[in-house]
């Protein structure tokens, strides 16, 4: 029931898929992160969202195959060789803007003068409904900034957190500790799951209401 043919994929994914096995690109978002990619934008009608890592464009592909005509997507990379596809592939969809610069600059950029602790809240326009954080920015390094970011209710997703083949010795032990901070951090709800290559979707909770003083003083005097 969970495999593959019951997914709807973007019609750009066999030229992708081929384009990055070319490259010997061997980053690519699996089929099940991007149908669950698909999904989430699809429950944010006009939305803002967000990919930190590029790669050859399969995930962002699948994102733009869930977005209405009113939603954005902004994708960073550093590496323009492997951007270039899915500019490329992908490029003449006007809701797609292609960043080639290094996403951590980017993310701080938002907090230039505080750190992301004691900065203000970003205006409700600089926020994204969906942030899918697929390099080390974002998920590693100014984790808290691409965290910020998220508007209410909105989603953070990361993927990989399952041992892959092309992980550097020791990236294991980083797994448990990024998963138990994100857990954590009480602005959150967060789901792991062994889905794909192992995601974590995580769900920003609304801003408690403020509470209004004069329920504290009890019953007021009426006044004739």
């Amino acid at each position: 029931m969970y495999e593959s043919p019951f997914f709807t994929p973007p019609p750009q994914l066999p030229a992708l898929q081929a384009r990055t096995a070319e490259l010997g690109f061997n980053m690519g978002s699996e089929r099940g992160t991007g149908n669950l990619l698909q999904i989430l934008a699809a429950s944010k009608p006009g939305g803002r969202f967000l990919e930190l890592g590029t790669g050859t464009g399969i995930a962002t592909a699948w994102l733009l195959s869930g977005m209405d005509q009113h939603s954005t997507l902004i994708s960073i990379d550093t590496d323009p060789l492997i951007q270039s596809v899915a500019s490329e592939l992908l490029g003449r969809d006007p809701r797609l803007t292609l960043l080639t610069e290094d996403a951590e600059a980017w993310l701080n950029s938002h907090f230039a003068v505080l750190p992301p602790s004691q900065s203000p809240p970003p205006k409700p326009e600089e926020q994204f409904d969906l942030i899918f954080a697929d390099a080390m920015p974002g998920k590693f390094i100014a984790r808290d900034q691409a965290l910020n970011l998220v508007a209410p209710c909105g989603f953070y997703v990361i993927d990989d957190l399952l041992p892959q083949p092309n992980w550097p010795d020791g990236h294991a032990q980083e797994i448990p500790p990024l998963l138990y901070t994100l857990s954590s951090d009480p602005r959150f709800v967060s789901l792991p799951m062994a889905w794909a290559s192992g995601i974590a979707v995580l769900v920003r909770l609304p801003p408690l209401p403020k509470p209004n003083p004069l329920q504290f003083l009890g019953p007021q005097p009426k006044h004739r």
